[in-house]
């Protein structure tokens, strides 16, 4: 059906020269004049205000990519949340932090929800839906917008007045409906392509963490003795291996400087913040950068080297290791740190250990019950790891690669085709609501229901979409 879809029979010049061509039945309007009210504010509601339960207070973090709302998330009393209450058909765009995310707001679906000093709110007026504004912003034309406009100091902000000042194009109401009814299915069957490969990268990464939970555990030779280690978390181990405290494994550990960097479009140096780490990999590609200024005060205690070890202790990702790869100078932002292993050991070796469940669950003792997850340095320094010599750590990972290898390669296939699946999305969503296909025809024969995914629930999102919850860390200090 997609595939059939064709342009409108006649266009006329926009106007816009962004946006060229529209329909010539088509008109173009500013997003406050489809607005009954825009642009006001949420509160700041300071976290003595949250409760156990009571009105959701949404943020930027609670909202996806895609348009979604995460689980849980945090929830304020009634009386606090008073004059911030959404009502059913609000929009709400994030103008801080990853910037451009939107929500439409059901409230037969979300419950009472209030709204974030960061999300900006607009209550459509008749002669524009809140659903089609909101398939609207999740354009290409609005991203390009929402890019030039971003002032970018620590956090990239944008000025709610030039979202309300967006030009928007706008067709007839019954030709909004059939453009909502249209992307909404496209969307769900996108969406059931998307998790179906999500679900299969999930299985493989439970196949990947079993292999190297066993090696690092147990070793190679599954015919050696155990003995037990005398540490609940870590159970029994082989016989010949030591039990050991990272501060004895580790010749420097260092925390992170207790600031927000200034990050810069021009910077050289990428700052690895808890969403540009997952276990084993930095994203170098995504950090953001700082000057070599900055970089100079950031490294004063340690530089990171190749083969050093950066580790997640607070926050929403806190417990997470990886290697410093070869070839890239980086430093670490707020709430990481770096291990520099000894010459006795394989570094390798200590960061899988680092991720492994045997260490994690030494943390969660530090953590449990925290309001903001975070491990006390003291408790890092003393995890207890269960190591063999320098030369058997060498085989077992040398082992490791060699069998999660196919598993990597099958694991990148599918986020490969996860991200043209979204890659298409998005160009499907701006060439029908700027007016390049016409859906009507197709929107017609669909099916009476069509399913439209409301919450995503923790951890089912692609690692990038945790770019948000670094950044609202960050803006919270």
């Amino acid at each position: 059906m997609i595939a059939d879809l064709k342009p409108y029979p006649e266009y006329k010049e926009s106007g816009l020269p962004w946006l060229g061509q529209v329909p010539r039945h088509w008109s173009t309007r500013v997003l406050k004049r489809l607005c009954s009210r825009s642009a006001l504010y949420g509160a700041n509601i300071p976290a003595s205000d949250y409760v156990s339960a009571g009105v959701r207070f949404l943020r930027t973090t609670d909202i996806t990519d895609e348009g979604t709302l995460r689980r849980g998330g945090v929830f304020v009393a009634e009386a606090a949340a008073h004059d911030y209450m959404l009502t059913d058909g609000d929009l709400l765009v994030s103008r801080s932090g990853t910037i451009g995310r939107s929500l439409r707001y059901r409230a037969e679906v979300h419950g009472p929800c209030a709204y974030a000093g960061y999300l900006v709110r607009f209550v459509p007026a008749p002669i524009a839906s809140a659903d089609y504004l909101f398939h609207f912003t999740k354009s290409l034309a609005f991203a390009d917008f929402i890019r030039v406009s971003a002032v970018s100091s620590t956090i990239e902000n944008v000025n709610g007045e030039k979202y309300a000042n967006m030009p928007v194009t706008l067709p007839p109401p019954d030709e909004q409906a059939a453009i909502v009814r249209f992307l909404d299915w496209a969307n769900a069957r996108l969406e059931r392509a998307i998790r179906a490969k999500r679900k299969v990268i999930a299985l493989l990464n439970e196949q990947k963490q079993a292999i190297i939970h066993r090696a690092v555990t147990r070793g190679l030779d599954p015919s050696v003795p155990l003995k037990p280690s005398g540490i609940p978390w870590l159970g029994e181990i082989p016989q010949h291996w030591e039990v050991r405290r990272l501060k004895s494994v580790a010749s420097r550990i260092v925390d992170c400087l207790h600031a927000t960097p200034r990050y810069s479009d021009s910077g050289n140096y990428p700052t690895i913040r808890t969403a540009d780490i997952s276990p084993g990999v930095v994203h170098v590609a995504r950090a953001k950068r700082i000057s070599s200024t900055d970089y100079v005060r950031w490294t004063a205690r340690l530089e990171p080297g190749e083969g050093d070890i950066l580790y997640s202790r607070e926050g929403e990702r806190f417990g997470i290791a990886a290697c410093v790869p070869p070839g890239v100078r980086l430093c670490i932002s707020q709430r990481m740190m770096v291990f520099r292993i000894g010459e006795d050991d394989c570094a390798d070796f200590v960061m899988r250990l680092l991720n492994s469940q045997s260490t994690y669950g030494q943390a969660l003792q530090d953590v449990m019950g925290a309001t903001a997850p975070h491990v006390n340095i003291s408790t890092i320094r003393n995890y207890f790891l269960a190591l063999p010599k320098k030369q058997e750590q060498e085989a077992i990972v040398l082992h490791i690669k060699s069998e999660t290898s196919p598993i990597d390669i099958a694991i990148s296939r599918l986020e490969r085709e996860i991200e043209l699946l979204r890659e298409y999305r998005t160009r499907l969503v701006a060439d029908v609501v700027t007016g390049k296909l016409d859906v009507r025809e197709a929107a017609a024969r669909l099916p009476d229901e069509v399913e439209e995914p409301i919450f995503v629930a923790a951890g089912d999102e692609l690692s990038g979409e945790m770019e948000g919850l670094a950044e609202a860390d960050e803006a919270s200090d």
